[in-house]
């Protein structure tokens, strides 16, 4: 009977990743914040410390570093209450193997007191009038992401003699 190998799976990209050409963190760094920038749409991932596991839709702002995402509520604040690991991914849609361009996020969450300054930054970068904020029955949630790691694909990378995908711990 056939056994899936979960730690041979797990490990296929550490492996192969041993011998390839990475990018200079300062080149790739740039790269993504480019595509952060040039994206505004995620998949939030959480997870709580009892197993529910939570994938949102969601659109973010990349600001100073940070990635953050209003939010009215839902069940992912379930998960963030007690694990603030998250992941996120940004891509692009699927038109082949030579055009692949994604990244993935690890970071930890952070909630941002409503109307305090970063608040307040977060909703001009938005265009968000305070006093339609404030007239709301409940403030908007704000999700800080602080990014620990990126994995970033882009096929178009060995063009540049670098491996297609690229691996970077902050």
């Amino acid at each position: 009977m056939w056994e899936m190998d979960y730690d041979k799976a797990a490990n296929y990209w550490i492996e192969k990743e041993k011998n390839v050409d990475h990018m200079p963190d300062d080149i790739l760094k740039a790269k993504i914040s480019l595509f952060l920038s040039e994206h505004n749409t995620c998949a939030l991932a959480t997870a709580s410390a009892d197993g529910f596991v939570r994938n949102t839709p969601i659109e973010y702002n990349f600001i100073d570093n940070k990635l953050y995402l209003f939010s009215e509520g839902g069940l992912k604040f379930k998960c963030l209450k007690d694990n603030k690991n998250v992941s996120l991914a940004v891509f692009e849609p699927y038109s082949g193997f030579s055009k692949l361009k994604s990244l993935q996020i690890q970071g930890k969450e952070e909630a941002v007191e409503p109307f305090t300054d970063e608040y307040l930054k977060v909703m001009e970068y938005r265009k968000i009038p305070e006093a339609a904020m404030r007239k709301l029955p409940e403030p908007m949630n704000l999700i800080k992401v602080t990014p620990t790691s990126f994995d970033y694909l882009d096929s178009e990378l060995k063009n540049e003699k670098y491996a297609c995908r690229q691996h970077l711990s902050v």
